[in-house]
């Protein structure tokens, strides 16, 4: 059976368990998606999984992260960290984040 193109894939179907506000960081296994407006429990919407988007971030000595340098999501503290082990790949930073700073600019790359 050949391969059969669906779509250009910037977003993905989903249908959460519960009321999600837009802005939610979803994790399913190691893809990590956003949504883009509010989603109904059991209603079917789309995550964002590419394009630009700031993350929150933990602040404090070490959280920085330069541009071009890889992004991950703690799902645990609901931040983004530069940190890979124990999180998911969200893609690479597109403007430096200093240890002060409280987002994290990411260009999605899943």
């Amino acid at each position: 059976m050949p391969t059969t193109y669906v779509h250009e894939g910037a977003a993905i179907d989903y249908t959460p368990g519960a009321d999600t506000p837009a802005g939610t960081v979803v994790v399913q296994n190691e893809l990590v998606g956003v949504t883009r407006v509010d989603l109904k429990a059991g209603q079917l919407g789309s995550l964002a999984v590419q394009g630009v988007f700031d993350f929150p971030k933990a602040t404090g000595v070490g959280t920085g992260n330069p541009a071009g340098g890889l992004a991950y999501w703690d799902n645990t503290n609901k931040v983004a960290t530069k940190t890979a082990t124990g999180n998911k790949l969200i893609g690479k930073v597109v403007k430096t984040a200093a240890d002060a700073d409280t987002v994290m600019r990411i260009r999605m790359s899943q």
